[in-house]
């Protein structure tokens, strides 16, 4: 797996963290424990840095960047869909961020929240503890997910964490 070392500033990566070989992170970048990041995937702490908490699935060709002032910071037990765009922004615990969606600089998405696919997160927004944001740009729609809904996907990709690390291997 391409990690790369910037202006002295080294990823670090728990022993428990499955990081697909064709995933790519340079400079500051901090995972937690059980947090996969997969195929494509593209991680640049360039700017500021980029962390990830427990248990959090970063999916196929998501990008994460930051930017000088404003750190990437994605809680524990968070599912990001496949071909995300997260930049200078903030995930808490327990969010789902859909496939194909974008989360701008110094946008909050709280706890237990959902971003639908394909969605766009301004600059600056705040989606509120287990509300639904969706479109272009999102609408929110407070109270909206249900507690604990994302575990079977926090789960599922656990145990794709799991598998991956014990037998992925390559055979060309």
């Amino acid at each position: 797996m391409p990690i790369y070392e910037l202006d002295g500033r080294i990823p670090t990566i728990d022993a428990s963290a499955f990081i697909h070989p064709e995933a790519v992170l340079i400079g500051d970048v901090r995972i937690g424990k059980r947090t996969s990041v997969w195929p494509t995937a593209v991680l640049r702490g360039d700017s500021s840095y980029i962390s990830i908490g427990d248990e959090t699935s970063i999916q196929d060709g998501t990008i994460i960047h930051c930017q000088t002032n404003n750190p990437t910071i994605i809680g524990s037990r968070c599912v990001i869909g496949h071909n995300t765009h997260l930049e200078g922004c903030v995930v808490e615990d327990k969010c789902l961020i859909g496939s194909g969606s974008t989360v701008l600089e110094e946008a909050l998405i709280k706890s237990g929240a959902l971003v639908a696919a394909q969605s766009l997160v301004p600059p600056g927004k705040l989606v509120p503890e287990r509300a639904l944001a969706m479109g272009v740009p999102v609408k929110i729609r407070e109270n909206s997910v249900a507690e604990n809904i994302f575990e079977d996907g926090v789960e599922h990709y656990l145990h794709l964490c799991d598998l991956y690390k014990r037998t992925l291997k390559r055979i060309d």
